[in-house]
């Protein structure tokens, strides 16, 4: 039997979605702080952690990093509010397994569970790599959708132009936009695509283990350090190592790496042995890395290593052309993992899509699709599948009531009820948006480039919020 860690401070919901999960033969224990969920897990051996985002002592955020940090193989579900969406999306790349919305569906939840599940058994089954690292491997199912918007084409262009150089590459975006697949993209139409192409989340690497994970280190260089390590540098030998949000890297390691790439040659944490490398860098960033490196957060000159070539990921907003095809390609790998068979959206859900903004973009439409996918009963998806926030506010008084029912809180004793009546939630988001940028904005006496990364935006979305909300 699974054993379950719900860490959840509303006492009502927790007590619901324990029972719930309990009636399908989970063992659940539950706790409301980070602090006490910490000390539960250093007691116990659990498979899955339930987190609530915003909880007592801190954050479920906060306790996905630091249970990956020292749980690897735990797998993590973050609850969260529509309005947290970026920050579930950056949960999920510090690698949380999923996220899942308030009111809760009872279907989706426990398919996710499940789900979870299956793939830490699966995991256990393979060699599982130190760290957040992974080597790419050939997949039937290919997510990179080439589209034929304009701005498809032409980074499809720049792509093919790029990739049988050995240039260093810099890719820019927002979060969600496929820097990633870009990035493989690159990689398999290149002279290395037989070698390994490893992927490293530097926003997830610990701060002060960030060095040995990517250059590895000698046994007994520091407290822990009991085996000699290999690191990443070296596992991508002959291949391609990409760096996702390279922004974080501390100054030092960004010495290191500047290094590495000068010199095409990496000394272990503790070691006196240099080792030749043969590794094409590409980087990514949702950050403004001039701006950074004018305050003396990034090196001008490491900037300059990593930027030979630039690409632009695409915002979803901006690739609408596109729409359809990354709908049919999520479709289709969402009835796989679920087992349906849904063909298509109804004309009312098209009209939704093509009208939302897609602030998380393709991997808020990932979510959304396989959540709509997993409540549709017929051949297509309604708009009741999908979460209420999604609509735009002329939308709103036409909602019905929710596919399936969903766990609140708010039940007055029954366990499981209907959604309230539609609400503008939108237009209160918006407000408290709009407060939070202009409070942070006058912590920073509006230094855009730190608001930005407080509030974990690119300048380019801050801009166009200070814009739309009137907060020059």
């Amino acid at each position: 039997m699974a054993h379950i860690l719900l860490v959840e401070d509303d006492l009502t919901y927790s007590r619901i979605v324990k029972t719930f999960l309990e009636k399908n033969n989970f063992e659940v224990t539950t706790t409301v702080k980070v602090k006490e969920a910490q000390n539960i897990l250093n007691s116990a051996k659990y498979d899955l952690i339930i987190a609530d985002f915003r909880l007592p002592d801190g954050t479920g955020m906060e306790l996905l990093q630091w249970a990956k940090a020292n749980f690897p193989q735990l797998q993590v579900i973050l609850i969260t509010h529509y309005s947290d969406i970026r920050i579930a999306i950056k949960a999920m790349k510090l690698g949380a397994f999923e996220y899942i919305t308030k009111p809760i569906n009872p279907d989706e939840l426990l398919a996710t569970v499940k789900e979870s599940l299956a793939q830490k058994t699966e995991l256990k089954s393979e060699t599982v790599p130190e760290r957040p690292h992974k080597i790419s491997k050939p997949k039937s199912h290919n997510p990179y959708v080439l589209g034929e918007s304009q701005e498809a084409q032409k980074l499809e262009k720049h792509i093919q132009l790029v990739a049988p150089t050995d240039l260093s590459v810099l890719v820019l975006g927002e979060t969600g936009t496929g820097k990633e697949l870009i990035s493989k993209r690159i990689h398999e139409f290149s002279n290395r695509k037989e070698g390994p192409f490893v992927a490293i989340d530097c926003g997830a690497l610990p701060k002060e283990l960030a060095g040995s994970e990517l250059f590895g280190h000698v046994k007994g260089a520091f407290t822990g350090a009991l085996d000699n390590k290999t690191g990443h540098f070296e596992s991508a030998n002959g291949g391609t190592i990409f760096l996702d949000e390279i922004g974080n890297l501390s100054y030092e390691v960004q010495i290191q790496l500047l290094r590495a790439i000068q010199e095409r040659k990496i000394r272990k944490i503790g070691g006196n042995k240099e080792i030749e490398i043969d590794v094409r860098i590409i980087a990514a960033t949702n950050e403004n890395l001039i701006s950074q490196s004018g305050e003396g957060i990034f090196r001008e000159d490491l900037y300059h290593r990593l930027n030979e070539f630039t690409l632009h990921a695409i915002a979803l907003r901006n690739r609408k052309a596109d729409l359809e095809y990354f709908v049919g390609d999520f479709l289709k790998e969402s009835n796989e993992r679920l087992q349906k068979s849904i063909k298509s959206l109804s004309p009312a859900v098209w009209d939704i899509f093509y009208n939302y903004d897609w602030p998380g973009n393709l991997r808020e439409l990932r979510n959304i699709i396989k959540r709509a996918v997993l409540l549709s009963t017929g051949e297509k998806i309604e708009k009741e599948a999908l979460p209420l926030e999604l609509y735009d506010s002329a939308f709103l008084p036409e909602r019905s009531t929710q596919s399936g029912a969903t766990f609140s809180s708010n039940t007055g004793g029954s366990a499981i009820n209907q959604p309230a009546s539609a609400t503008d939630y939108k237009s209160q988001w918006k407000e408290q948006e709009k407060e939070l940028i202009q409070k942070v904005l006058q912590d920073t006496r509006f230094n855009k480039s730190k608001t930005a990364r407080i509030l974990n935006m690119d300048r380019k979305t801050l801009y166009s919020k200070i814009e739309k909300y009137g907060l020059e």
